[in-house]
């Protein structure tokens, strides 16, 4: 079973907020009362009894729900509220995803929120190459860039699409690459049973049987169907990572209009609704196997059916789903940094910052796309990822407190070294804190005009663009065992002969 967790132009990366995950100290943002709050479970519960989510294509899933208990009529599982509680209360809470570097293990759950960059696009963009699909070079590009941003705790898995790979390889190589060419925690594939197991071995290569089978070290990350269908591509999941005591994050994607009803109390419910049924499979298959709940609820233009990104809908389903997923006990994922702009624009900015206040305020212990979302999900920008990950350091320093109130803090020497219409700016206090005191973001000038001129007036884009360039310049390899990795390539090579390259 998983084991449940315990003022200097010369900038220097703030040790204050670069931390393997943040400790949130900050309250959630909690909008529903008590009334409104049970009004919405009743509507989870009645889904869960009355009208039932199908797992379809997977005798083997129907089968381990019939033995368990359920009500099956073909393919459609109903439950008893009661009882689908209760099993999702079998999943930790908190628990430990651990990465290759100890130091670098994230804690998910509780009061802790984990950063992973933008995750599925089969497009990459930059401001020297343009829009483009995405290809194994730039996607062991990215793994490094996470790698090294100190603000970004997760390596998620697919970062982009490699789309020069066979498709039936391809996670072969994105495996290896998250395993040597970074040490942070990662997930795995999803997309066929095999290619799940695969992910599951080769964690067990890096890590041995005895610790995987005492601790979550990579984790499977799956949309249900919505609306109210789990296919065997996440049940099959499900049951090859927590069939071996690891991790799941179940997320369903509703776009309310299409997937889900229009209105968005019926879809926050739906999506409960679906999450938990498979969370409750996932305690069927191994009890206590790590689960995050995961909300994807976009609005949508109802003229064209494209999704909205940043718009006041989303933004209230995740401040309810914090609430609702802590009432049930689980850990909750939400999407981060998320727009529909196709550059890093305003409207990007805008949709992105509304987007990742609300994952924050509500409470999200693991946010996917933090980083890097461009084009509704389509594209990962190089740049995107470079700016939206310089702004999560501040909010990681806003969750963490961002007060300090020991008596180094309340500076009472500097009042007695400045007198009344003095400044600060020498004394020993300003010496002695001055290079952690404020949050300095990479990109952002705050120089005067001449001084941004003389640089050459660089935007934000162009500024990022160039950070990324250094950091892959600057790219050191972590330390990896030889014969752990001898294996790997090993394992790589064998699967890639027994497998027909297929591109689809």
């Amino acid at each position: 079973m998983a084991r449940r967790s315990r003022a200097a132009r010369g900038r220097v990366e703030n040790t204050q907020v670069a931390a393997p995950f943040v400790k949130r100290v900050l309250p959630y943002f909690d909008l529903l009362d008590e009334e409104r709050l049970a009004a919405l479970e009743a509507q989870v519960d009645w889904i869960f009894e009355d009208v039932g989510v199908a797992f379809r294509d997977d005798r083997e899933a129907v089968r381990i729900w019939r033995d368990a208990g359920a009500k099956i009529d073909g393919d459609i599982v109903r439950a008893d509220a009661a009882w689908i509680r209760s099993l999702c209360a079998l999943a930790p809470r908190e628990f430990t995803q651990l990465a290759r570097d100890p130091k670098k293990s994230v804690v998910i759950g509780g009061k802790n929120q984990v950063f992973a960059p933008v995750y599925g696009s089969p497009f990459v963009r930059d401001l020297e190459g343009g829009r483009r699909y995405g290809d194994i070079a730039s996607f062991e590009k990215l793994v490094k860039l996470t790698y090294m941003h100190p603000f970004l705790h997760h390596g998620g898995f697919v970062t982009c699409e490699p789309c020069d790979v066979p498709v039936s390889k391809r996670h072969l190589d994105m495996l290896f690459a998250h395993m040597t060419l970074s040490d942070k925690p990662h997930l795995g594939a999803i997309t066929e049973m095999s290619r799940a197991r695969d992910s599951v071995d080769m964690a067990e290569i890096v890590f041995g049987q005895e610790v995987m089978a005492q601790n979550c070290v990579i984790m499977g990350n799956v949309n249900t169907n919505s609306p109210l269908l789990v296919d065997k591509v996440a049940s099959e999941a499900v049951r090859a990572y927590c069939g071996r005591g690891q991790g799941i994050v179940v997320v369903p994607f509703i776009l309310s209009g299409a997937m889900g009803p229009v209105s968005t109390a019926a879809s926050v419910c739906q999506a409960m609704a679906e999450a938990m049924m498979v969370c409750a499979f996932s305690q069927i298959v191994w009890p206590g196997a790590p689960f995050v709940l995961g909300n994807f609820l976009s609005s949508m233009s109802l003229k064209s059916g494209a999704p909205t990104f940043g718009m006041p809908e989303p933004v209230v389903s995740n401040y309810v789903i914090g609430q609702l997923a802590r009432r049930a006990g689980l850990p909750l994922r939400c999407g981060g940094s998320l727009t529909a702009s196709k550059i890093e624009d305003a409207q990007a900015a805008y949709e992105s910052a509304d987007s990742m206040h609300s994952t924050m305020l509500a409470g999200a212990n693991f946010v996917m796309h933090a980083a890097g979302w461009l084009e509704g999900g389509l594209c990962t920008g190089f740049e995107k990822l470079i700016m939206d990950a310089d702004r999560l350091g501040s909010y990681q320093k806003v969750l963490s407190g961002g007060l300090d109130t020991s008596e180094e803090a309340f500076a009472r020497d500097a009042y007695g070294e400045v007198g009344p219409g003095g400044h600060f700016l020498g004394s020993a206090h300003t010496m002695r804190n001055y290079q952690t005191a404020f949050y300095e973001p990479k990109l952002s000038d705050s120089e005067n005009v001449e001084s941004w001129e003389e640089g050459g007036s660089k935007d934000m884009r162009q500024r990022a663009f160039g950070r990324w360039q250094t950091m892959l310049a600057d790219y050191q390899p972590p330390k990896m065992d030889e014969a752990t990795r001898e294996e790997l390539e090993a394992f790589v090579a064998r699967r890639k002969e027994e497998l027909p390259d297929a591109w689809y």
